[in-house]
């Protein structure tokens, strides 16, 4: 990491439906909200662009390239023009990317620096494949390609780790995002209501205390195509544990500045990343 200790960061909270227009609508307002308030760093939630039929999300998927003449879709062209307006990092939480099965694209987490160059990309690891107890299951592997790498991004300095919703149940990878030196951890989620209300500040606690990162999750909320329920409460949380902010229920951001000295004041106070031990 750089000399640069500070950050202000934001969460977008979203309630996407199944119209790619006015969701990256919403997504550019954000984004103006996220840059007047000083934001560097911007993380969409899962689904931004796009939540409703799995037949119509693959008709839209998109390549995810670092060259603009590779990746020319609305939703790629769409986070481009908005951290190049705006001039900040912005983190398209999840979107379709193509894969070599077209039935099953990635869900995707992408980076684009203030250049509007995308510099790094995450294909979800996890894919939820649940019954989470209201009559609802959830098969997100009949339609998605998992991944199969983590990624840590520099942000001015600052170590990035990505990952998507249902990771956020897996410390293994968050303990891999801390290794390759990671500060941050972006966790964007459209975590259902069932789990959300139990799960969702728990795991978001848990993650940062553990790996020691500070934790920076965007959510869906509200309601979406086919009943589908979403819980919100975007958050930035510190590696103490401290919910540094909240969102309220609803469309909009949350923003901290994030004191990266206190993080690394916490990794040597408390060094249990280097405690760790083999074991059968």
């Amino acid at each position: 990491m750089s000399e640069a200790l500070e950050i202000t960061v934001s969460a977008a909270q979203m309630q996407s439906q199944d119209n790619l227009t006015e969701n990256l609508a919403c997504v550019e307002d954000l984004v103006r909200q996220a840059a007047g308030r000083g934001a560097r760093l911007l993380v969409l939630p899962e689904n931004f662009a796009f939540m409703g039929n799995e037949d119509e999300k693959r008709g839209i998927a998109e390549t995810v390239s670092r060259a603009a003449a590779d990746s020319d879709g609305p939703i790629l062209r769409a986070l481009r023009e908005a951290a190049r307006k705006h001039a900040v990092h912005l983190i398209g939480g999840g979107m379709p990317e193509k894969s070599d099965d077209p039935a099953r694209p990635f869900n995707t987490s992408v980076l684009v620096a203030p250049s509007g160059e995308v510099v790094a990309s995450y294909r979800k690891i996890h894919l939820f494949d649940v019954e989470v107890g209201d009559g609802a299951s959830y098969h997100e592997s009949r339609a998605t390609s998992a991944g199969s790498r983590t990624v840590v991004a520099d942000v001015g300095g600052i170590g990035v780790g990505l990952s998507v919703c249902y990771d956020l149940r897996f410390p293994e990878l968050y303990r891999s995002l801390a290794d390759k030196g990671a500060v941050v951890a972006t966790v964007p989620a459209a975590f259902t209501l069932m789990t959300g209300k139990d799960h969702w500040h728990v795991l978001l606690r848990a993650r940062a205390i553990e790996s020691q990162l500070v934790v920076v999750a965007a959510a869906q909320c509200g309601i979406h195509p086919k009943g589908r329920r979403t819980y919100g409460k975007s958050c930035v949380i510190d590696p103490w544990g401290d919910v540094l902010a909240q969102a309220p229920d609803g469309v909009g951001i949350v923003t901290a500045t994030l004191d990266l000295e206190r993080a690394l004041r916490v990794r040597k106070s408390l060094p249990s990343l280097t405690h760790r031990r083999q074991f059968e």
